[in-house]
């Protein structure tokens, strides 16, 4: 299957099924952090499956929407799944192809990253709420200090590739000799102290601070507008954990696209994501919550890292 040619009815019915399956998935995920969170600090907590009871109830809530907010507030919810569900139908999960490449492009993907922030953002200065503008400041700003980092590692991959194709770079890092590893490893440790901040993990977020300014833009969703955020949020989550193991980690997937090698690869996918979920967790509780103003000094650290690996790219190492 060609990066640029239509994708085949069987590749279309796979990035439409792991698109499904992903956003199903997702409130296990986030359940799952929860109830790591409250195992570390020694409390009963929630069931793991307590965030499918909350997007249920709040589906059968109304919608409030304050008198300022326009199109923009309405529409967010939508379009931030929208974004994900193609990110999520573009990876190359549990085959080495991309199922659906005319999303599967790497700068494709990283606009799409920019229209869910941009959206997420847009929407709490739309509310008219003070507490949600300076929510969307700060999430615009965590924008601008991550996604470089984020964009420099995965853009060092593909020139380690030779192709901007996902698909191509998983197949690369799965199948051939590396040319230039260390450039890889350091690409990869940015990335996935990337990943681990756009998962909206502490010391830099706290997805649970509603009432506070670390996730003022969702300050004023109510009901199933605020059960779709909650969704979009925890896809994205899982969007960028796979897309992580996707580039870096792509072992155990099927070389071509049978029934049997798809259903011997959801299990592998299953248990890395399940490591995935459970190191960002066990870091997330093992650190205090970072003054905002003093994110930058952290981010700088992955962003040297992201760049000393371009420069290893640059000179062969």
């Amino acid at each position: 299957m060609q990066g640029l040619e239509m994708p085949s009815p069987d590749w279309i019915a796979l990035a439409v099924f792991q698109a499904l399956f992903m956003i199903g998935l997702a409130p296990l995920a986030t359940g799952f952090t929860r109830v790591l969170r409250a195992k570390m600090h020694s409390r009963k907590g929630p069931g793991v499956l307590q965030d499918y009871r909350d997007i249920a109830k709040l589906l059968r809530r109304q919608e409030v929407a304050p008198n300022p907010s326009g199109l923009v507030f309405k529409v967010m919810p939508m379009v931030l799944i929208a974004t994900m569900l193609l990110v999520g139908m573009a990876l190359p999960t549990v085959t080495n192809s991309s199922p659906f490449p005319i999303a599967g492009d790497v700068i494709t993907d990283i606009y799409l990253f920019a229209i869910f922030r941009f959206f997420f953002s847009l929407s709490g200065l739309d509310s008219g709420s003070v507490y949600a503008g300076v929510g969307s400041s700060r999430e615009l700003t965590l924008g601008v200090l991550v996604e470089p980092i984020l964009m420099l590692s995965i853009f060092t991959m593909a020139l380690s590739a030779g192709t901007f194709d996902l698909g191509y770079i998983s197949t690369y890092m799965a199948t051939e000799t590396w040319q230039v590893p260390g450039a890889v490893l350091l690409a990869g440790a940015a990335c996935a102290f990337a990943v681990f901040i756009e998962m909206g993990k502490l010391p830099f977020d706290s997805a649970e601070a509603e009432q506070e300014l670390q996730e003022g833009p969702v300050t004023e969703y109510s009901g199933s507008g605020f059960a779709l955020v909650k969704l979009a949020l925890g896809l994205k989550q899982l969007v960028v954990a796979q897309l992580f193991l996707a580039l870096f980690i792509p072992f155990g997937k099927a070389a071509e696209l049978t029934f049997s090698g798809v259903l011997m690869a959801t299990p592998i996918l299953l248990a890395k994501l399940f490591v995935v979920f459970l190191i960002a967790g066990v870091i997330e509780n093992s650190v205090a919550r970072t003054r905002f103003l003093k994110t930058y000094h952290l981010t700088w650290v992955g962003f040297g890292i992201a760049v000393l690996g371009f420069i290893f790219y640059l000179i062969g190492l």
